[in-house]
């Protein structure tokens, strides 16, 4: 119980980590810490992200292109997907991938994130059809396409997020995008039982996400990542998904981001009645997960944490996410994007300046513009001599 008296005194909590690495027993008791330890845990969380990256808080500049939302998987805390001839389901059309790049591409925008449900063809004939009519195989061949599209029409980055991957095509994905991701969500497998969040999602059995995320390290690809919180896991939990990331970081040096989403209910989801994670959940998350990866970029998003968001600055986040001036959050359109100017705002106030990025950090930037290529020769136009967005529109 040392570490429960330590926490207490402001400061001490990064004497008696250093220089070993948070264990697990130590992140247990320090996400499950009392209220009044709370101010000097984070106080420790952000005296970790200021020795990694200084007085800046860095973005993206995106455009969402919600690519299909056909999905197999059926999570119970998801209003992105639809099954075929539901209100809403739609899959885009090169045309319409196109439009929203270019109109983002205005907008001074430098990443294009692609959303889109895991492999809906092997669930619905209709997307076969839908494949079919546009001259795909499958989905990912859509995707691989799209991303190729707009590597060469516009000057924005591709960042996929297609769920499960095999060997081959996080190579040819990584052909056509500096960076992908992969939420891990959580390692507990319980919620894939009957009534809990992932009981009908074949999709997001742990070992299979953590084998895409390996082989996207073996073959050292820059990664996001991230665990969703208040879907059913204990705190416990968490620590466990973070220290699996951790330690596919510590083997393949690829994990690039780490995202701590919290889950916020809606009306027409399965798990409408089941309770959002409180604040305290949230900044004690946030706080752990940059103790337990001082040198790993943590992000959460502003969006799901307002009006509140500036706090998530006081647990250790050096990052923002993906902000749009131009498409909605699809996967929580109830929750807008802060507008830029009151992120920038925000941001200063905290003490902090603020910058834009690309969808691959600065760090990882040689990983991409090292090969020779349309990707590489496309990475390095809209880069500044830092690793940094070229900014082009205010």
């Amino acid at each position: 119980m040392a570490l429960a008296h330590t926490i207490t005194r402001h400061g001490s909590v990064l004497d008696l980590l250093n220089p070993a690495p948070l264990s697990r027993e130590q992140a247990y008791r320090l996400i499950g810490c009392r209220d009044d330890e709370v101010p000097s845990l984070l106080d420790a969380a952000v005296r970790a992200k200021e020795r990694f990256k200084p007085e800046i808080i860095t973005y993206s500049r995106k455009v969402f292109i919600p690519l299909t939302n056909l999905c197999r998987d059926y999570c119970g805390y998801c209003i992105f997907r639809r099954d075929p001839g539901k209100s809403g389901a739609h899959t885009m059309t090169p045309d319409e991938v196109l439009e929203v790049a270019r109109a983002g591409e205005k907008l001074g925008c430098t990443e294009a994130l692609f959303s889109l449900g895991d492999k809906p063809e092997l669930a619905f004939p209709e997307m076969r059809e839908t494949l079919r009519r546009l001259g795909y195989k499958s989905t990912l061949h859509y995707l691989e396409a799209m991303c190729e599209l707009v590597l060469r029409e516009t000057s924005l980055l591709p960042h996929p997020n297609p769920g499960l991957l095999s060997a081959e095509w996080i190579s040819r994905l990584a052909a056509v995008s500096p960076s992908m991701g992969l939420m891990l969500e959580s390692t507990n497998a319980s919620l894939l039982q009957a009534g809990a969040a992932h009981d009908n999602a074949p999709d997001k059995v742990p070992t299979k996400r953590l084998r895409t995320i390996e082989e996207a390290g073996k073959q050292g690809v820059p990664f996001t990542t991230g665990l969703l919180i208040g879907i059913g896991e204990t705190a416990e939990d968490r620590v466990d998904t973070l220290l699996a990331i951790r330690e596919l970081h510590r083997r393949y040096g690829h994990i690039q981001e780490v995202i701590v989403q919290n889950f916020r209910t809606k009306p027409d989801i399965p798990m409408h009645d089941c309770p959002e994670p409180s604040r305290g959940e949230m900044l004690r998350c946030v706080a752990v997960a940059r103790l337990l990866m001082p040198e790993v970029n943590i992000q959460a998003p502003p969006n799901l944490s307002a009006p509140y968001y500036d706090e998530l600055l006081d647990a250790g986040i050096n990052d923002w996410g993906g902000v749009s001036p131009l498409t909605p959050d699809f996967i929580n359109p109830e929750k807008p994007w802060p507008h830029l100017e009151q992120l920038k705002s925000r941001t200063e106030a905290k003490g902090y300046s603020l910058r834009q990025r690309l969808p691959v950090y600065p760090e990882f930037l040689n990983r991409v513009i090292g090969k020779a290529g349309l990707l590489a020769d496309r990475t390095k136009a809209v880069a500044d001599e830092e690793g940094y967005a070229r900014v082009t529109v205010q």
